[in-house]
């Protein structure tokens, strides 16, 4: 129920009478209302995350947890996060593709925000009081990351299919990669459902909660399918990835692969190689033979923003198909021709 203007309107002169502000009031009404602690806050800031974020800040929210657990979320500074960056930099595991855990203190940072971010929308601080706002996040370096050359996209499938305990499916995750450019978490999200052998494409999930069909290759197609009954797919909902044991594949087999990779080929331990430059290096070849707005439609990145001119150069499924075709050299049913309008 509304109250009336009338009594509004006094309540109003009464309030300006006594001198008081309404920044008065929210600091009284949140004087009274008692400010968490960190330890009493997280569990609320991790269940309303995503699974994305908490996979990325879990480790640094429990580090919160035990340096700041007993002390309410406005006694934390920007001190505290800032000497939480040096520790978690500091301690950062070293890797030949390391950054002197820069990306460790930026994620410290971004998980502290992400706290206080919450902090603010539930009305607990105000928005210039979060310390985790106040602390810059380390400038990001560029990327070390790049297209892979042919020849060395050569030895990395030879090297796959020459050791391990599983060849059939590293070099399955290998050419699922090269072919479509998505990522680990596309791949592991793939059910029996979503792959269309007779059109030669793939539902992938993505980032956000949105799927996209993609292109494959019959070939792949034909052995994804073979591979996922073999081991136990039946069911439309049922994993299209599997190990032997009929177990769905889980992102320790990518850690696995590239480790083993790593040591038959040094090179590629010393560069860092990840299944990312799969995605890079397929991306960079639809871009240089088929232009920008292909190479986007690949990616996935058709509804993200970007320039103006991305919305009249938007590409379709055909043209993905058609640059899949080219790459790989063998013909797809979805390579039709869109070029000229319907007679």
């Amino acid at each position: 129920m509304t109250a009336p203007r009338d009594r509004v309107d006094a309540a109003w002169r009464m309030l300006a009478d006594l001198g008081v502000t309404i920044t008065d009031l929210r600091d009284d009404l949140r004087a009274r209302r008692p400010i968490p602690t960190v330890a009493e806050y997280l569990p609320q800031v991790a269940a309303a995350a995503g699974p994305g974020a908490r996979r990325t800040y879990g480790s640094y929210w429990a580090r919160m947890r035990t340096l700041w657990g007993h002390r309410r979320l406005d006694e934390i500074a920007a001190t505290d996060v800032e000497a939480l960056r040096h520790e978690a930099a500091g301690s950062a595991r070293s890797r030949r593709n390391s950054r002197s855990g820069r990306h460790a203190g930026e994620h410290v940072i971004a998980a502290a925000r992400a706290v206080f971010n919450r902090a603010i929308a539930d009305g607990l601080i105000d928005a210039g009081a979060s310390p985790a706002h106040q602390v810059a996040k380390p400038r990001r370096l560029p990327n070390t990351r790049r297209a892979l050359t042919g020849g060395e996209l050569a030895q990395i499938n030879e090297a796959a299919r020459a050791g391990g305990d599983d060849v059939v499916l590293d070099a399955l995750l290998l050419r699922l990669h090269t072919e479509t450019a998505c990522r680990r978490g596309g791949a592991l999200g793939l059910h029996l459902g979503d792959l269309d052998v007779a059109n030669g494409q793939i539902l992938l999930p993505e980032k956000g909660g949105t799927q996209r069909w993609q292109p494959i290759t019959l070939n792949l197609a034909r052995h994804l399918l073979a591979l996922a009954t073999a081991r136990g797919a039946v069911l439309p909902t049922d994993e299209l990835l599997r190990y032997r044991t009929g177990r769905a594949l889980t992102s320790r087999r990518y850690d696995h692969l590239w480790k083993r990779l790593g040591g038959q080929l040094p090179w590629a331990a010393m560069l860092g190689v990840s299944t990312h430059w799969l995605r890079h290096t397929t991306l960079t070849w639809v871009e240089r033979h088929f232009g920008y707005g292909i190479a986007r439609a690949y990616a996935g990145h058709t509804n993200s923003t970007g320039p103006a001119t991305t919305t009249y150069i938007k590409a379709d499924i055909h043209d993905v198909a058609k640059a899949l075709s080219a790459m790989t050299g063998q013909p797809h049913p979805l390579a039709i021709s869109t070029d000229s309008p319907p007679n």
